[in-house]
């Protein structure tokens, strides 16, 4: 009989804060030999504090932690580990926005499991998982253009956009609140040239939230989020 291939076996850590998703992917890895699920966390911080030797860190794509996709991967590979997103039906912002830094792929958790843990195996070895929906956020949705926000335009907007008024964001970071307005005029300009406009304080806080430079509410406090924005318009 010919000699059957063995893939290599690869140590793989999960982040995700739904303990039922944690379970099942378990319970999807568990007689996968050349797969080991060996560490499991509900923040990137919490997995890295545990020091563990792994090929590969599967992330979930938002956390309650309010990190963002972005700074989470570039965490990850930080401290040498790649990266392959599970999801659900996300926010294609915030896809691509974990695109952007780095990610070996996108996973949805709604594959069959065969997929899932192909994706995995593929990830682990280092290669590349594309898949259908990750190359739709990333390429086929015309609302996804870019404002290209220097970093010193971005500080500027998650303070502001989370609520705080321009003269406690000059404070907070340094400038002189005409700079600061002088920024935000700016960050709008981007918005509008890029076919998003941010004309209010709560449009901002939409964008902030849509290109993953803000966490998306959970939903019992997304009225209260944009009521605070309403009303501090200026």
């Amino acid at each position: 009989m010919p000699e059957q291939t063995a893939f290599p076996h690869r140590r793989v850590g999960l982040v995700e804060d739904h303990e039922s998703v944690a379970i099942g992917l378990s319970v999807m890895l568990k007689d996968e030999p050349d797969i080991e699920l060996v560490c499991i966390a509900t923040t990137v911080s919490e997995m890295l504090a545990q020091n563990v030797s792994l090929d590969l860190a599967i992330l979930d794509l938002r956390l309650a932690d309010g990190s963002s996709p972005k700074s989470n991967v570039e965490e990850l590979r930080a401290a040498g580990l790649e990266t392959l997103i599970f999801t659900g039906a996300e926010n294609p912002f915030l896809v691509r926005s974990a695109a952007r830094a780095g990610v070996l792929g996108v996973v949805r958790k709604s594959e069959p499991t065969a997929v899932v843990i192909d994706a995995i195996r593929a990830a682990a070895s280092g290669r590349q998982v594309v898949t259908t929906e990750w190359a739709a956020a990333i390429d086929g949705d015309p609302g996804l253009d870019e404002v290209g926000l220097s970093p010193r335009q971005l500080e500027v907007l998650e303070l502001y956009a989370s609520g705080e008024k321009a003269d406690r964001v000059a404070r907070l970071t340094g400038l002189a609140p005409q700079t600061v307005n002088d920024y935000l005029q700016r960050i709008r300009q981007k918005y509008a040239a890029a076919g998003r406009p941010a004309p209010t304080k709560t449009d901002l806080y939409k964008r902030a939230v849509e290109d993953g430079v803000l966490p998306i509410p959970e939903r019992r406090n997304l009225g209260r989020n944009l009521t605070l924005t309403n009303n501090d318009l200026q």
